[in-house]
């Protein structure tokens, strides 16, 4: 039996409902060959990060204008300012790439910090070719004034911005921890976002204890944390018509298979592929048209948001009043 394992995602029909999340590899053109044979749907590029563009252009700044008080000839040996590449040229550059070298779909990311900086790189991304783009919230809110909803407010009025500003479409990437999450999804599609990317993986600075230094620390996901964006997908898909995508933990067939049963129109992977390399893809494919052809499945559409909470008998499961008997669940 020919199973239709296609998807739409972002208004986009997908070969695929796998799809190489942002990361090494897809910043690595070696290896878009081989995710595109490997069978996903589309490629998400790593971030173009407006804080690291600042950054460097704040670095050469500063070299160019160390010690020209004392001696000012020497300012004649530099090239000027605009002649470094402190822009997001070098970035632009990649996005064209793999819409000339990829057939499927190519999905940009940004990691903005400025209102403007929002809107301005979103439109370079789309001119440079990207067929969507995933505005990656990634911040860490620490000013103890700043209020939940002037939070949530922002990122309302951020959307609202790049949305009049490109017509490409536009998911946006969330962290989990919101007070009322469905609150704001529902507030974020009718701001114009075409899609939710849940959830963005905050990574935690840990100490060294023998220099007592704070450092970041990278650890791969496990496929336990693929639970939480299972969880709240299968609570949105009810009451929501945006694309949902499940990332963070997902490494195998089963956990891809999991959150489209729950309502995602993708499953997203990063770890995965750092461990195993992009043949993973294929060994993910491979397992889920197996479970699929065993239970006569057809096609990924005939199963997505099947065990939603609107589908499913008992939709107290999706919520706490199942709090108790997990607890008592534990056997030694």
């Amino acid at each position: 039996m020919s199973l239709d394992m296609s998807t739409n995602y972002l208004g986009m029909r997908l070969r695929s409902p796998i799809v190489a999340s942002a990361g090494p590899l897809t910043g690595d053109p070696t290896q878009w060959d081989l995710i595109e044979h490997a069978g996903a749907g589309a490629l998400v590029l790593p971030s173009l990060f407006e804080e690291q563009i600042d950054r460097d252009a704040f670095a050469i700044d500063n070299t160019l204008d160390a010690g020209t008080d004392a001696f000012g000839e020497s300012l004649s040996y530099l090239p000027e300012f605009e002649s470094y590449d402190t822009g997001p040229a070098r970035h632009l550059a990649l996005v064209e790439l793999a819409r000339e070298r990829l057939t499927i779909p190519v999905i940009a990311s940004l990691n903005g910090t400025s209102p403007g900086g929002w809107v301005k790189y979103a439109r370079y991304l789309q001119d440079a070719g990207a067929q969507a783009i995933e505005l990656n919230l990634y911040n860490v809110i620490v000013d103890p004034l700043r209020s939940a909803a002037e939070v949530e407010r922002r990122y309302v009025e951020l959307v609202e911005e790049v949305r009049a500003e490109v017509a490409v479409p536009l998911a946006v990437k969330l962290a989990p921890w919101f007070t009322s999450l469905g609150h704001l999804a529902l507030a974020l599609e009718s701001a114009g976002a075409d899609g939710l990317v849940l959830f963005n993986r905050l990574y935690q600075p840990d100490i060294d204890l023998d220099t007592l230094d704070v450092k970041p620390r990278l650890q791969l996901s496990t496929s336990a944390e693929a639970l939480l964006p299972l969880h709240w997908i299968g609570i949105l898909r009810g009451f929501m018509s945006c694309s949902l995508a499940g990332t963070s933990g997902v490494h195998d067939g089963s956990d891809a298979l999991k959150l489209l049963l729950a309502g995602a129109d993708v499953a997203m992977t990063t770890s995965a592929l750092l461990r195993h390399g992009p043949e993973r893809i294929a060994t993910m494919l491979s397992w889920m048209r197996q479970w699929m052809s065993e239970r006569e499945y057809d096609s990924i559409e005939q199963l997505r948001g099947s065990v939603s909470q609107g589908s499913v008998p008992d939709p107290e499961v999706y919520e706490r009043a199942n709090y108790y008997q997990v607890l008592h669940s534990w056997k030694r």
